[in-house]
């Protein structure tokens, strides 16, 4: 398994279409196998920071779900609520794995 954290910096002024942007992703994400774990957004604290975190089964997997960005109309219209609100001012993305327990048995 893969997780893809997000880390935006997003305009606090813009909260509601970043929401709606992150709705829509959680969806897609659904839609084409992975797991979305939701987004995180500003409660205390810095107010212009948001994470957003979700699963795929492989490196494979998540590729599968990428090559859909630019062509898939689902895709690009969610990608019109960040550009057209400018609520996303910018954002990394990093790949992590999961540390499994060890027994203790």
């Amino acid at each position: 398994m893969i997780t893809c954290v997000v880390d935006y910096v997003i305009d606090p002024a813009k909260i509601e279409a970043f929401e709606r942007f992150g709705q829509r992703w959680i969806q897609l994400v659904e839609q084409h196998g992975g797991v979305h774990h939701g987004y995180y957004l500003p409660a205390e604290g810095a107010s212009d920071r948001a994470l957003a975190l979700f699963s795929f089964p492989s490196l494979a997997a998540y590729e599968a779900y990428r090559s859909h960005f630019g062509n898939d109309p689902s895709f690009v219209e969610a990608d019109r609520i960040r550009d057209e609100s400018g609520c996303v001012l910018r954002y990394d993305r990093t790949f992590m794995r999961p540390l499994a327990r060890q027994s203790t048995v």
